[in-house]
């Protein structure tokens, strides 16, 4: 399962609404793919259509979408949004990780 923060949740209900995505029916989709500095990199994107492969997911209001390759190195990740002064993104803290780079986009396990 993929956890989303309070903070994260509120960022996606706007970046969908903006987007012209519904938040109430519509998915994020999550994945992992090759690349980045340290070996694997992060996939986010905005998405109406469930496959019959992905894993679905809910939590604090938002659904997800994970293709069953990315979902094993995704387990217990949770997804949050960080405005901070290195500048403002979605964070995955993702406890699968050993070593990640210092953007936070990649990792490698």
């Amino acid at each position: 399962m993929i956890k989303v923060s309070e903070t994260a949740k509120k960022k996606v209900i706007e970046l969908m609404k903006d987007d012209g995505f519904n938040s109430a029916t519509d998915f994020i989709r999550v994945g992992v793919k090759s690349g980045g500095c340290s070996g694997l990199s992060y996939d986010l994107k905005f998405d109406k259509e469930q496959k019959d492969e992905d894993k679905v997911f809910e939590d604090n209001g938002v659904k997800i979408i994970v293709d069953k390759k990315s979902f094993l190195y995704l387990i217990g990740t949770t997804l949050e949004y960080s405005g901070g002064l290195n500048g403002a993104g979605f964070v995955f803290n993702n406890p699968n990780a050993n070593r990640t780079c210092g953007c936070g986009e990649s990792f490698s396990l």
